[in-house]
């Protein structure tokens, strides 16, 4: 059975499934929505999933379960980067606020 994957393989480590992770991986090798689904997540399914080997579809997992967690990870480095900016902006209004208007000393 092909493995489907693109990059060479440099480690199979094991992956210790529970009863519910054996009826998520069958819903996902027979379910159109759930392949979908995956696909969607930046999984790289090229074919019916049914068809696929056991380590290749796990490996498709984990690229959307990491896509998932890269997303989430740069959303938060965006809001805190806008909580920078904004304490920045409203510093430097309290700091210009302080300031004297150049037009202050003119006769």
């Amino acid at each position: 059975m092909a493995t489907r994957m693109q990059g060479k393989v440099i480690r199979r480590p094991s992956l210790p499934l529970t009863a519910q992770d054996e009826i998520d991986l069958g819903l996902i090798r027979t379910s159109p929505s759930h392949q979908r689904a995956l696909e969607q997540l930046g999984a790289d399914i090229h074919d019916d999933a049914a068809s696929m080997s056991e380590s290749a579809l796990l490996h498709a997992v984990f690229e959307a379960g990491l896509g998932a967690v890269r997303a989430a990870a740069a959303e938060a480095g965006y809001a805190e980067l806008a909580q920078q900016l904004e304490a920045d902006s409203l510093e430097r209004r309290d700091i210009s606020r302080r300031r004297r208007p150049r037009w202050a000393d003119e006769e």
